[in-house]
């Protein structure tokens, strides 16, 4: 894939492209269309050999398509996209709700696309970014695909309909942990430790605290019981309470109608 284009300048093509230039993965031609035009110019400081093209037809002819807009305009992008895209291309959707029968249909039956939710660790190459095929696709394509997306992160291959549950649990799960990871960091410091001695304590406390509870082998009752001392154990079945309203409340917001 030697030439890559971006329906959509926003947060997700930023993170996507600062992946790429990380794993020092380079490609003939970059386009990016957005209606917005400091979006483009930012990107294009920050990624100079992008180019910014000025109308959605001049995104149809690359070897990728990625479309990263929200839901109600990828509608109407993929309707204006019907009948323009080549054989040698493929869709990369980003988009939540829409499906990949449903892009399909609203592109009047090209079939190689792809769905992928990515997560924004993906910005570090620690990227949480599952991706989805429609029945059809082209098995070569397929392999540029998920050869060009490894060095981005996790890439496990999921059917499309669970492409909305890691929407929450991975592409947001960063916002349920930033700020007590944050708050976390500032107690270590007021507590003496370093800026790196806790960075480090933080870090490795949360890998081995994930290992611990998914490949130990023990129950989730002897894991908990392995730290006598809860100092947050009065609160948990609030901030539980708050998981269960709260993402069911978004899962059900996003997921195909």
């Amino acid at each position: 894939m030697q030439t890559l284009s971006f329906i959509g300048g926003g947060r997700i093509t930023n993170i996507i492209l600062q992946a790429f230039q990380n794993a020092e993965i380079n490609f003939e031609k970059v386009v990016v269309f957005d209606v917005n035009e400091d979006s483009l110019k930012s990107l294009q400081r920050k990624f100079p050999h992008t180019q910014m093209a000025l109308s959605l037809e001049e995104t149809v002819n690359a070897d990728l398509i990625v479309l990263a807009v929200h839901p109600p305009v990828a509608v109407d992008v993929l309707e204006k996209l019907k009948g323009t895209l080549v054989n040698e291309s493929l869709l990369l959707s980003l988009v939540p709700k829409i499906t990949i029968e449903r892009t399909i249909d609203l592109l009047g039956g090209f079939a190689d696309v792809a769905r992928m939710n990515p997560s924004a660790s993906t910005i570090v190459n620690k990227g949480v970014n599952p991706v989805a095929f429609s029945a059809s696709f082209d098995s070569n394509k397929k392999k540029d695909l998920l050869d060009l997306f490894q060095p981005l992160g996790y890439m496990p291959e999921i059917s499309d309909s669970k492409i909305e549950a890691y929407a929450v649990i991975s592409a947001m799960g960063h916002t349920y942990f930033n700020f007590q990871l944050q708050q976390l960091r500032e107690l270590a410091l007021s507590f003496g430790m370093e800026e790196d001695e806790a960075a480090k304590a933080i870090t490795h406390m949360l890998w081995g605290t994930t290992e611990t509870l998914f490949n130990s082998g023990l129950t989730y009752s002897e894991v908990a019981d392995l730290v006598p001392v809860k100092p947050l154990g009065e609160v948990e079945e609030i901030i539980k309470g708050y998981y269960r309203e709260n993402l069911n409340a978004i899962y059900n917001k996003i997921k195909p109608q």
